[in-house]
């Protein structure tokens, strides 16, 4: 089940508020673990049970090692649990890649290849998986003791509002909420927090989805023919601004309904097309993975406290192959996280330099562009496509065909471009913190309910007259 779903929001998101908000304190994390369970099963029932065995065995690892009276036990039950992490992402994710490349280079040689059964991959594996190892690393690291409560922790990683697409959230920033939401159980949040969800919602239903036609139509193209550069152009627009409000979208509905229910998650984007930098960008792109990756990959491997400057920018490299290979079993993942990776080191190297000379404005535009060439790579099925869709960018040959500029499109291709540089000035970026962080006077509650219901029903019009509606984070 999908948050854009016409079962999601007509029958599964109303009757859980109904029964979670009837039923006593006592009661609620009870509701919220069983509609969770539910929420999953919906579209992975058997996938399920393997969350159950593998967040039941990390419990109790968990505990036995923080119980463990010498530094080794201590080190033998982490290794134990990491190993059963990894190992599941790893069998799940990431074993037909790795077969198929074997069989490949099996193929190159002559030999018999092996003999394998497609695994079928769970949705949302790579962010419930994180969030274990964050449980797991953070009590060996002893910043928090672990759970006492077998539920409080299947509830912490089984919480559907962050379930299959995050933001991916650490035990230490909710830990005290499953226990005691009171706090943040105002009216205020939950008007906010739904005006919230409508958001997301519709910059997923009403954006993301119709640039997504378009970008599948320029990606459907096989590599041997010739794409007009007007198709390439407006299909890496359109991908561009699909991921963004796709993306966006699901972390804002994700924040939404956490404080529908009394939890504060963390922001997950911040504006991050008016990034100045490839650096800027990722402090702004995806900010739970970026803080993630920063406290339990770079800075182990030493971060920005190395001896060399080589050592620094092999860090950097390593912590963005690790980013793109989370993202997907592929290539052009890979290829994607060396991408940034590379420009990261040019930016430490000489191009932040470069950008404070320019100025912001024409950094921001170097910067934006850089990021949708990148993006080319990440929706691409080779690097082989990417590249064609590249040269195709710059060979500004053929002619743009009538379904890229339909009015439709080009509109709302205009509203994404508004929408992503939103912020830009100081009214629009004050307004927006209004809409997001601000307590509501009755006022703005009325003008913004309003708005959230217009937008509410327009978005559900879309979901019930249509199939089309793509969920990108199957490979995640």
């Amino acid at each position: 089940m999908v948050f854009s779903s016409g079962v999601f929001l007509v029958y599964f998101l109303p009757f859980f508020l109904l029964i979670y908000f009837a039923v006593g304190k006592k009661f609620k994390n009870a509701v919220l673990l069983l509609s969770s369970i539910l929420f999953y099963m919906w579209g992975a029932p058997l996938f399920i049970f393997a969350i159950l065995a593998t967040t039941t065995l990390d419990f109790y690892l968990v505990k036995i090692m923080n119980d463990a009276t010498s530094e080794r036990k201590r080190k033998m039950f982490l290794v134990l649990s990491l190993c059963l992490n990894l190992g599941m992402l790893f069998y799940f994710k990431y074993c037909n890649f790795f077969v198929e490349n074997f069989n490949m280079a099996l193929s190159g040689l002559g030999m018999k290849q092996v003999q394998w059964t497609q695994v079928v991959l769970p949705i949302g594996i790579s962010f419930y998986t994180f969030e274990s190892l964050t449980y797991v690393v953070d009590v060996y690291r002893r910043l928090h003791k672990p759970l006492k409560n077998f539920w409080q922790y299947q509830t912490y990683i089984l919480l559907f509002p962050k379930l299959i697409a995050g933001p991916i959230i650490r035990y230490h920033e909710i830990g005290d909420q499953l226990t005691d939401r009171s706090e943040n159980e105002t009216l205020n949040n939950k008007i906010s927090g739904m005006c919230r969800f409508i958001i997301g919602l519709s910059k997923k239903v009403l954006i993301a989805n119709i640039m997504a036609e378009k970008a599948d139509i320029l990606f459907a193209i096989p590599e041997n023919e010739l794409i007009p550069s007007g198709v390439a152009w407006l299909g890496m627009l359109a991908y561009t601004f699909q991921i963004y409000f796709d993306f966006s979208g699901y972390s804002d509905m994700a924040i939404g309904i956490g404080r529908m229910l009394g939890f504060k998650f963390p922001e997950n984007f911040n504006n991050p097309y008016l990034a100045g930098s490839i650096t800027e960008f990722w402090r702004r792109w995806h900010m739970t993975l970026g803080n993630w990756m920063r406290n339990y990959l770079y800075i182990p491997l030493g971060g920005n406290k190395v001896n060399s400057r080589m050592r620094l920018y092999f860090n950097l490299w390593i912590v963005f192959l690790a980013s793109g290979f989370w993202h997907g079993a592929a290539w052009t993942f890979i290829f994607w996280g060396a991408y940034h990776g590379l420009f990261l080191v040019l930016e430490r190297i000489f191009l932040l330099k470069v950008y404070e000379k320019i100025g912001r404005f024409v950094s921001t535009i170097i910067t934006f562009f850089l990021v949708a060439v990148g993006w080319i790579f990440f929706r691409s099925d080779t690097v082989t496509q990417g590249f064609a869709v590249i040269q195709s960018m710059f060979s500004f040959t053929g002619e743009c065909p009538p379904l890229f500029i339909e009015p439709q499109f080009i509109a709302l291709l205009g509203l994404a471009f508004f929408f992503s540089f939103f912020a830009l000035s100081e009214k629009t970026r004050s307004l927006q913190n209004i809409i997001y962080f601000s307590d509501y006077t009755t006022k703005q509650t009325l003008v913004f309910t309003g708005v959230a219901a217009c937008l509410y029903i327009l978005s559900l019009a879309s979901i019930l007259s249509t199939d089309f509606n793509p969920f990108i984070y199957f490979r995640f």
